[in-house]
């Protein structure tokens, strides 16, 4: 099979040549770094590209004796969310904003299986247990803006295994999710397809999940796939220098010893977020979700402040608080100064020194505005007696700082890969040389071998500028290469707080421990750790 893409005049091949084949019951994982043609060859399969722009010159996709490329729409709506379902990796623009999650759910069970009305929602309830969601029958009214990143990424799958497909085609499902509950999503996929007869193409970049869950592996690069055999052969014997390349990535090093002598940047005291529970015609409030509930803290310059846990645990709240992004109470004093009682606007001047570097850089990035005038809109605002040739030089340097060519500064944010587009979120948040950045899950979409770029570059900046980093992550082999001090995280209270080696090398809580097992090697991660 092959795909181009037409824009213009230029013709681009993104797919070329691609042959693999799944059996009943068996996993094939589809690897490779961002670009390789993993997604777009997934997509293929339900001609679910943006046609006509893109186009298959030749090659055929064969499911269940029938050519799905020669398939007319109507089999093909028919085969589409019935036979062939699909996770995909953002969950935020794949559910409808507008819709509760159980209408959504319980949408496909009426459309697909018809399902009458009465029994929806006890399937729906059904549906989101499976997945581990917490008190599920209390999340049905919710909106996916009202849910973590992990749990929105279990409602798609929910929604994907509704139908008990023959084929699941699971595109990083799990990227978004914290070990344990990635643990807990592998073992039921791979339960489902055994008593379904269910197949998977499992598409990742995460070679620790491939290992646990695929029966074979076919490794791809530039719209080819080089190697492809058993997992166990690909694992211990690899052929091609791109596989031995993928298997090397990682990120690497630890951080400097804890340093308590250096100055305090920022700490909290007793730091509360309660977000109400209205109910009733008066919408009254009846209770609180303790998001955030009297949590203690310190970052220190030059150091890094790892928050690890779970989806919904609090991690990005915490963050947000002490950024003031969001209300909270307790105290919190940055560089000497009390903030916590300060508005937003009254926060305009403290901005400069405490930067923010978000999950998402897509998402985060206007696509409206050119890398220059991102980089430099921070620059307008703080610095405003800079002239624009000030400005200008400050943003090449500030991009060469994170290793990206300067000249590419009158590009959009469409026109670079996801690591890419995440070194000119903190090239944006370095310009203005601040004392404190809050990490948001800075690495959690991006390939291995890009976290290890992204890491060593944190970790040179931060040595640079003497910086104080809150660094909020589910992934804890990044964590530890970076934190010189890690929170442990649940239910929005404080399960564990020390060094880095202490927190990694010998916890003394079973919920560390569990989350260690669940990192380190899934297979022993325990039953029954369910995130909220």
């Amino acid at each position: 099979m092959a795909v181009d893409f037409t824009q213009g005049s230029t013709k681009t091949r993104a797919v070329d040549g691609v042959s693999f084949d799944i059996a009943a019951r068996e996993t094939v994982a589809l690897v490779g770094e961002s670009g390789s043609g993993k997604s777009v060859t997934a997509n293929s399969i339900l001609k679910l590209l943006q046609y006509p722009a893109a186009s298959h010159p030749h090659g055929e996709i064969i499911f269940d004796g029938q050519d799905l490329m020669k398939a007319p729409d109507a089999e093909l709506r028919r085969v589409r969310g019935n036979d062939v379902t699909m996770i995909f990796q953002e969950p935020m623009t794949s559910l409808n904003p507008l819709h509760s999650i159980e209408k959504q759910i319980g949408e496909i069970l009426r459309l697909h299986q018809s399902v009458p009305d009465a029994k929806i929602r006890s399937h729906t309830i059904s549906l989101l247990d499976q997945v581990g969601i917490r008190d599920a029958e209390k999340r049905l009214t919710a909106y996916p803006h009202q849910m973590s990143g992990g749990q929105r990424q279990r409602v798609m799958i929910a929604m994907a295994l509704a139908n008990t497909p023959k084929l699941l085609i699971a595109d990083e499902p799990t990227t978004a999710l914290d070990v344990t509950v990635q643990a807990q999503i592998l073992k039921l996929l791979d339960s489902l397809k055994q008593k379904s007869d269910m197949s998977m193409l499992f598409i990742t970049h995460d070679l620790a999940i491939v290992r646990k869950i695929a029966d074979r592996v076919c490794v791809m690069t530039n719209g080819k796939i080089v190697e492809t055999g058993p997992t166990e052969e690909i694992f211990n014997n690899p052929q091609h220098e791109y596989t031995k390349h993928l298997l090397a990535a990682e990120p690497k090093g630890n951080p400097p010893k804890l340093d308590t002598s250096s100055p305090i940047i920022m700490k909290g005291d007793a730091v509360k977020v309660w977000f109400p529970i209205k109910k009733g015609f008066m919408r009254k409030t009846v209770d609180h979700v303790k998001a955030v509930d009297g949590i203690d803290v310190t970052v220190r310059a030059g150091q890094t402040l790892g928050i690890v846990g779970e989806s919904g645990s609090g991690k990005t709240t915490l963050g947000l608080a002490l950024s003031r992004l969001i209300s909270s109470e307790g105290k919190i004093r940055f560089d000497n100064d009390d903030i916590a009682a300060r508005s937003f606007r009254e926060m305009r001047p403290v901005r400069k020194d405490l930067q923010v570097v978000f999950q998402d850089p897509f998402g985060s990035l206007s696509p409206r505005m050119s890398i220059a005038e991102i980089i430099a809109e921070g620059l307008e605002i703080h610095s405003p007696h800079l002239s624009r040739t000030e400005r200008d030089q400050a943003v090449v340097t500030a991009l060469q700082e994170v290793g990206l060519n300067p000249e590419t500064r009158f590009r959009y944010p469409h026109e670079f890969s996801g690591g890419q587009r995440q070194r000119i979120a903190i090239a944006r948040a370095m310009v203005l040389t601040p004392k404190f950045i809050m990490l948001d899950e800075p690495t959690s979409a991006l390939d291995m071998s890009v976290q290890a770029q992204v890491v060593d570059l944190l970790r040179d900046l931060q040595k640079k500028h003497n910086l104080a980093y809150l660094f909020i992550s589910h992934d804890l082999k990044v964590v530890r290469a970076l934190a010189n001090e890690v929170v442990v995280m649940r239910n929005g209270k404080v399960v564990e707080y020390g060094p880095s080696e202490q927190i990694f090398d010998a916890p003394k809580t079973d919920y560390t421990k569990a989350l260690m097992a669940a990192a380190f090697d899934i297979e022993t991660a325990p039953e029954g750790v369910v995130a909220d």
